[in-house]
């Protein structure tokens, strides 16, 4: 993989989540694309990926083929997914076959309604986040959940929590199974531009498939 790549697993809940770094070049190559891509209107035309997709948001676009392997971005989630697997059960994945990876342009009032991926493995990171993400109207509310990543699983039990909310920064990404239940909440008081990445894909039949 190169540089080294530091993993942090938790489990909130049910599922292992994989929290990891996206390495600092690849951040700056995939800006640098999406840049290049919305001031093309033929080619954000041709990328466009919102009907695919469950968000209220600006803009979604997947990425190309040749630049999801020479931006070093495929290797990566590859890799990653390799060392998450293993960790969380101790199996070897063969297979890594990647559906898609798209961006998401979110801005202020737009969110992206409960939902969940297709595929096997699923994951989102940052690359770029608002300096801020506003207040609520209630001055006195505290855990302000403007912006914020919100995975969710089962029922809020004793000693069972059944959400997961995740504060956005730059160069963070999170693996999860594609069958997890997300949200991204709406932010304000900003023009500022909430930028994430996310894929879908499959691995082993018989390794995703614990009836198999």
């Amino acid at each position: 993989m190169g540089k080294k790549i530091d993993f942090k697993f938790s489990r909130p809940f049910g599922p292992v989540i994989a929290k990891v770094t996206i390495p600092n070049e690849i951040v700056d190559k995939l800006n640098t694309y999406v840049d290049e891509i919305i001031i093309n209107k033929e080619k954000v035309k041709e990328l466009d990926y919102g009907s695919k997709l469950a968000g209220n948001v600006q803009q979604e676009f997947k990425l190309e083929k040749e630049f999801i392997k020479d931006s070093g971005w495929g290797n990566f989630l590859t890799n990653c997914a390799n060392v998450w697997v293993q960790k969380a059960i101790d199996k070897k994945i063969t297979k890594f076959e990647l559906i898609s990876t798209w961006v998401v342009r979110q801005f202020q009032n737009d969110y992206n309604p409960i939902h969940t991926h297709s595929g096997h493995l699923s994951g989102v990171g940052y690359l770029k986040v608002p300096k801020t993400l506003g207040k609520y109207s209630q001055k006195d509310k505290v855990n302000n959940k403007n912006g914020l990543l919100s995975l969710v699983h089962g029922s809020k039990m004793f000693l069972s929590d059944s959400t997961f909310n995740i504060v956005p920064q730059v160069g963070d990404f999170y693996f999860f199974p594609n069958y997890l239940m997300h949200t991204v909440y709406p932010f304000s008081n900003t023009d500022e531009e909430r930028r994430s990445i996310s894929f879908n894909a499959k691995i082993d039949e018989n390794i995703y498939n614990i009836y198999s």
